[in-house]
């Protein structure tokens, strides 16, 4: 983890915090993952044109990641659609780090040592602790009992949680696919592209005519989303190419910090003690990690 990895890997979380909000941000969460894949499949057309393609032994990883990606944009929107921002994506970005560090280990033969195992642990295990014991609701006019509020919450925790695991999925996937590439930006326009197309098609089909005067409202945010969603994933494939997985995974997870901050200020979401909390347990986890590579 040299100084220009961590760098990239911390602009990329900042960044990817900014594209998910702008994402939540657009209530038809249909039209926002539109926006998001016609903007990346845009981008990744366009970058297709400039850069080698990637080498045959990264295909196979490129197809998987694509499947992945695409189950991973669905069940975001389903988390987005059930909960606040400032909860759902801590706890799906929680959920991702310890994930993967077991998967690489497993699959990879990367196994992290004592510091960089300990950081990953603080860093996930206690912003995730802290996003759920968050999460609670108001009913009409009264606090909710205890089993109600965790009743009324099990979709979207399961949908979150979902996101994460299909997160650490796909982050293993492609460190494994652009290591194969040859090429890191050919391997991400190609990502951008195969995956970029999926749910456009199906909002297509499904919403028919009444597609383009739905998207016009809401066409500029959507697509600077999807634009700012390859630079984001394509720093972190860069900084795959250059460190093992799970200390990248747990830095880019950083951007629970910058979540927060965005539900915060943006959406008036709450940000109290439990937030503080995370955001020490994160730079102290991030400290043991960076202390191990």
């Amino acid at each position: 983890m040299t100084p220009l990895v961590v760098a990239a890997v911390l602009v990329a979380a900042v960044t990817h915090a900014s594209w998910n909000a702008l994402a939540h941000h657009i209530k038809d969460q249909l039209l926002a993952f539109t926006l998001v894949g016609s903007g990346g499949a845009l981008c990744g057309a366009v970058l297709a044109c400039f850069v080698p393609v990637p080498a045959a032994g990264a295909w196979p990883p490129l197809l998987v990641s694509a499947v992945l990606h695409v189950l991973y944009q669905l069940l975001l929107m389903r988390s987005f659609g059930l909960g606040d921002f400032g909860q759902m994506y801590p706890i799906a970005r929680g959920t991702a780090p310890l994930v993967v560090t077991l998967l690489a280990a497993v699959f990879l033969h990367e196994w992290p040592d004592a510091w960089q195992l300990t950081g990953v642990a603080v860093a996930s295990a206690g912003l995730l602790g802290v996003a759920l014991w968050g999460i609670r609701r108001k009913g009409r006019g009264e606090l909710r009992t205890a089993a109600d509020s965790r009743t009324s919450q099990l979709p979207a925790l399961t949908a979150a949680v979902a996101t994460g695991l299909a997160i650490a999925s796909y982050t293993v996937v492609d460190g494994v696919g652009v290591r194969a590439s040859g090429s890191t930006a050919g391997y991400v326009a190609w990502l951008m592209v195969l995956e970029g197309v999926a749910i456009p098609v199906y909002a297509l089909v499904t919403r028919r005519g009444e597609l383009p005067a739905q998207l016009r409202p809401v066409a500029a945010w959507g697509l600077t989303a999807g634009a700012l969603s390859v630079l984001a994933y394509g720093l972190v494939l860069w900084a795959q190419t250059r460190a093992a997985l799970a200390p990248v995974a747990a830095l880019r997870e950083s951007s629970i910090i910058a979540g927060a901050a965005i539900g915060a200020l943006f959406f008036k979401e709450r940000f109290g003690t439990p937030r503080v909390a995370a955001s020490v347990l994160m730079v102290g986890g991030i400290a043991l990690m960076l202390h191990g590579g």
